[in-house]
């Protein structure tokens, strides 16, 4: 083959393939061969992008989401505090309603002349047992005027200011109440032990007393009307060689409870053991 044969051949080839290329481009309506490669990695590097973009959208929406249900929680958790707060405050309203209607009711059924007080502080000190009221001597509180609560007595006034008065308890050392057995009326004198228990001095061994006998005031004092509860024996032992008995006695008012109570303005009035039944 000559040289002219030869580059005939060439020129042709060259007018042949993208010929033939297009033709089959046009046959099977598909990439053309040549491209394939460059197709395959632009496809490679669009689903790349794709599942790239996805991963950054649903990392963005999970976060943004996050930080929403963070709000919400925080908005929920202020409106619970909020009517767990109001929810206390209703209940601790409803709860003063019923002790002030027992007061009032308990107020319209004696004739004593009682004086209605806040208590508004406590002895730090654990050797005094003593309270401080709201009311004082511009109220007509004076010393020695008892204190009382609905079920029993408390205490009496020891020392007076214009409009605050400091409440003796009954179960503190240098309290004395003069005190009857209600059951067997005997006569004994009633101080303060500790916190918990008082005990009565003076009652004569021969005197009958026993455990759940109900202790009342005898109004010797002048501190308390006759009949008013004081307490509960717990424990009744006699002395070994001595003429009297060792009685306790639990108070029937616990003052660590107590947040209001009444002074009695006329003490002496009248005898209290029937009052229930008079008030009725």
């Amino acid at each position: 083959m000559n040289f002219l044969s030869r580059k005939t051949l060439i020129v042709a080839a060259l007018i042949a393939i993208p010929l033939f290329s297009v033709n089959m481009q046009l046959r099977s309506k598909s990439t053309p061969w040549v491209l394939m490669p460059f197709y395959f990695a632009s496809s490679a590097i669009q689903n790349g992008y794709a599942k790239f973009s996805f991963g950054v959208r649903s990392t963005t929406d999970l976060y943004l989401n996050l930080i929403n249900v963070k709000k919400e929680n925080r908005i929920l958790r202020q409106k619970l505090a909020e009517y767990e707060a109001q929810q206390g405050a209703n209940t601790e309203l409803k709860l003063e309603n019923e002790r002030l209607n027992k007061l009032l009711d308990f107020r319209r059924k004696t004739n004593m002349h009682l004086l209605a007080a806040h208590i508004i502080g406590r002895d730090i000190f654990t050797d005094y047992h003593t309270i401080t009221i709201d009311r004082g001597s511009y109220d007509g509180v004076k010393r020695g005027m008892g204190v009382i609560a609905i079920n029993g007595v408390v205490g009496y006034a020891i020392e007076i200011e214009p409009h605050t008065s400091k409440i003796l308890l009954i179960t503190d050392r240098n309290a004395v109440v003069d005190a009857i057995v209600q059951r067997s009326r005997a006569h004994g004198i009633l101080q303060g032990l500790n916190r918990d228990t008082c005990e009565i001095t003076f009652i004569k061994r021969s005197d009958d007393v026993k455990v759940g006998d109900t202790i009342i005031t005898s109004g010797l004092d002048n501190y308390f009307p006759k009949g008013f509860p004081i307490g509960t024996v717990t424990s009744v032992s006699r002395d070994q060689y001595g003429l009297g008995q060792n009685v306790l006695v639990r108070p029937v008012v616990d003052a660590a409870d107590l947040e209001e109570v009444f002074v009695i303005l006329n003490a002496n009035y009248q005898n209290l053991e029937n009052l229930t039944a008079e008030g009725n």
